[in-house]
């Protein structure tokens, strides 16, 4: 296998990959990026914590925090300082939940999937100089709703949701 850079970024970068699959040679680009660490942070009156968040080109959207894993970073740890930025909540616990890879034919990105318990809000935002978001509260069944209606569209949301749903057997 021979691998050629193209580009590094700040979060990500650009290989093309020569390769033999079964005997046959071929060229893969593929999108490099560490991974990121994605919370369903549920409160105890069962809302979701969420961030309303800028994402160009789309504009607004809703969806779950999360954020870049560092290099090396343990996703876990990830979750938890995430939480803590984008919404100022702290959580006692974090449960895996999902890992997935959003495009898996062109992405190295896996998203791992958490579970936030025991929150308690600790702190103002620590956002990026680049993030412009707010958090927003919203009952579990609502979500749920919003996703079925095309009202939620990110696919960290739409996963981690509906795998929490379906194993609470809410969907």
């Amino acid at each position: 296998m021979k691998k050629k850079k193209i580009y590094e970024g700040k979060i990500l970068g650009l290989s093309i990959y020569d390769l033999v699959v079964e005997g046959r040679k071929v060229k893969r680009e593929m999108i490099e990026h560490r991974g990121a660490a994605a919370m369903l942070a549920i409160d105890e009156d069962n809302k979701v914590i969420l961030v309303k968040q800028h994402r160009f080109p789309h504009g607004y959207v809703i969806e779950i925090p999360a954020g870049t894993l560092e290099k090396r970073e343990d996703p876990k740890k990830c979750a938890f300082r995430e939480l803590e930025e984008e919404t100022g909540y702290r959580a006692k616990k974090m449960t895996p939940l999902i890992t997935y890879y959003p495009s898996i034919g062109y992405n190295t990105e896996a998203i791992h999937c958490f579970v936030a318990s025991g929150l308690k809000k600790i702190a103002d935002l620590k956002l990026d100089e680049d993030e412009i978001l707010s958090v927003v509260k919203i009952d579990l069944e609502k979500v749920i709703l919003m996703i079925k209606n095309g009202k939620i569209q990110d696919s960290k949301t739409i996963c981690a949701v509906l795998t929490y749903a379906a194993k609470k057997k809410l969907y």
